[in-house]
């Protein structure tokens, strides 16, 4: 009997989490993506979760350790603060179809283990607001488990994903939003399709408001994955000036002070340059890791294909330099961490790290945030 075997043993008696964990085949086609009934699910015991993923996850190497660098400003706040977690997670489909990691195991790209591994990150730093690109199970992993540990999410597909194009694939990426119910209401949520030289085109965007139900206030949050750059600079670069101007239209009541993505662009690059100098005000939230608080992270993918090693930054948290103020952001994985053979790795799911900020308001929070 092997590992997965004796796990499905174990936790037998718990069949809801249990076929979520181990995948199901009802929606390898566009056709079928149609929400469970979550409603009808019971609340999970987010300990609980984590254990079973362990058990799945036993003779893997244990979870990276990263630390927290706290805001050398002085900040306070009479409320907890918002945790946002931002991870491009890689699909499966293309994980193992047709991105080529040519240093990474065939075993470790495993979606039995690789899904655990994304569930145990997202369980160790627990998230109010998660933002998610590359997600292509997202109604037969991720919004069950989630939805049963609280979040209410939002998936918008890409209208043409590579991933249909593997065979037994698990359906279209996108990207999803999720957000815990217990700390904000949804007052609006728009998906948008980006556009570049007045053409649609199959990047895209989710974009809502949400009411914070301890304080009352409205505020906007954006999720965005924009196209791969290479042999697309001039489309890239003018997805980037449609998104600021989308994210000025969409919210109702509410500015926009947090826009997550992997945005596949540089910090030289003109798309990263069109946010920095905006109307919307924001600043990438991570520059808290230099020593100056204004240069980016040396990376935030870092991977071997058989086109070559790429390293680069191109994931952001960007949050407004008024209505918020960074507390908190989660350190990067090392290089003696990543190793030789660079992500993803039996260690580590995907080839983005995930990013996590702990926000908090400004006392003039009223001024930046009201319509």
């Amino acid at each position: 009997m092997t590992h997965h075997e004796s796990f499905g043993v174990v936790v037998g008696h718990r069949v809801a989490i249990h076929q979520s964990l181990n995948g199901s085949a009802a929606t390898q086609h566009p056709e079928c993506l149609v929400p469970p009934d979550s409603q009808q699910l019971d609340p999970i015991d987010p300990k609980e979760l984590l254990e079973e993923c362990r058990a799945v996850l036993h003779m893997r190497p244990p979870r990276f350790q990263r630390d927290f660098v706290d805001s050398r400003t002085d900040s306070t706040s009479s409320h907890p603060p918002i945790r946002v977690m931002q991870w491009n997670i890689l699909p499966q489909a293309l994980g193992e179809g047709k991105d080529n990691f040519v240093q990474c195991p065939v075993e470790a790209l495993r979606w039995e283990e690789r899904k655990c591994l994304i569930l145990e990150e997202i369980l160790a730093y627990q998230p109010d607001i998660l933002c998610l690109q590359e997600v292509d199970s997202y109604f037969n992993t991720f919004q069950p488990l989630l939805s049963r540990l609280g979040y209410q999410g939002t998936f918008f597909p890409k209208p043409w994903s590579l991933c249909l194009d593997v065979e037994h694939n698990k359906g279209p990426d996108g990207c999803a939003l999720f957000f815990l119910q217990n700390r904000f209401e949804l007052v609006n949520s728009t998906n948008i399709t980006l556009t570049a030289m007045t053409l649609k085109t199959n990047q895209e965007a989710i974009a809502e408001t949400l009411e914070c139900k301890k304080t009352g206030r409205l505020f906007g949050i954006a999720v965005t994955h924009l196209k791969a750059r290479t042999g697309w600079e001039q489309f890239h670069s003018a997805q980037g000036c449609d998104l600021p101007q989308n994210l000025q239209n969409t919210t109702q009541g509410a500015k926009i002070p947090l826009v997550c993505g992997d945005f596949n662009a540089e910090p030289t690059e003109e798309v990263y340059k069109h946010f920095a100098s905006s109307s919307l005000n924001l600043t990438s939230a991570y520059k808290l890791l230099s020593a100056n608080g204004q240069s980016e992270p040396p990376y935030t993918t870092w991977k071997i294909q058989t086109s070559g090693e790429c390293r680069h930054t191109l994931d952001y948290i960007w949050s407004s330099k008024h209505a918020l103020n960074v507390q908190s952001a989660l350190g990067l994985l090392t290089e003696e961490q990543i190793g030789p053979n660079q992500l993803p790795s039996f260690n580590y799911p995907s080839d983005h790290l995930c990013l996590v900020c702990d926000f908090s308001f400004n006392e003039y929070q009223d001024r930046y945030l009201s319509g």
